[in-house]
């Protein structure tokens, strides 16, 4: 799971990965992030026939039948994959592709464009690695990180600047670099420059205020 924690006057961020059920529950049970994480759905093969479920991920038929393959919401999937009647694929927004991708250049990626417009691209990594092997969940634990990390500069960057244009700067081409990785942010990203941006601007106004009393 990821938290991230930022402080008011300086743009500290914080990322914890916890792998405890019993840590999980405490710190998401009344996550709406977590519930629209959880939303996002995993691609799993059912192992045996299941008889009088074939309603699940959307189907027609009265039974599922064995290897047949169905998208089914992450909050489902717990349940399927723990009783053992399927196994599941790794979810496309973190295949060797984007890893690579990432790996390559983490400002490059458009993670809105891996789990849709304000979607939560790192909350559903995290429920993801919940059902993850050790050794796959610190891998993708590390991507993550990695790619957080990677594109935290650049948030922070254009936040700051914006925030110092004010209300009537700002005005960017479509082409612009710097817009089309805006676009590409996640849910949890658009926050952080939110946060970032209203930081910048507290900032501004304690150092210009400072500055009058001295006067």
């Amino acid at each position: 799971m990821i938290a991230i924690h930022y402080t008011a006057l300086s743009p500290v961020f914080e990322l914890n990965v916890f792998h405890s059920p019993e840590a999980l529950m405490e710190y998401d049970y009344f996550s709406i992030e977590s519930i629209l994480a959880e939303n996002q759905k995993l691609q799993c093969t059912f192992k045996y026939d299941i008889p009088d479920m074939g309603h699940l991920g959307g189907g027609n038929e009265r039974d599922i039948k064995m290897l047949s393959k169905r998208q089914i919401p992450l909050w489902l999937a717990y349940t399927i994959i723990y009783s053992d009647w399927a196994d599941f694929s790794i979810p496309t927004p973190f295949n060797a592709k984007v890893r690579n991708a990432l790996k390559a250049e983490p400002r490059s990626v458009r993670l809105s464009s891996l789990v849709g417009s304000g979607g939560l691209w790192y909350g559903f990594g995290k429920a993801v690695m919940d059902i993850l092997d050790d050794d796959q969940a610190e891998e993708m634990s590390d991507a993550m990180t990695k790619a957080f990390r990677g594109r935290l500069t650049e948030i922070v960057d254009q936040a700051q600047h914006f925030a110092a244009l004010g209300p009537v700067g700002g005005g960017s081409s479509s082409g612009d670099s710097a817009q089309l990785f805006r676009e590409g942010l996640d849910g949890t990203e658009r926050e952080l420059f939110g946060l970032a941006q209203e930081s910048t601007k507290r900032s501004k106004r304690w150092y210009e205020e400072s500055n009058k009393g001295r006067r």
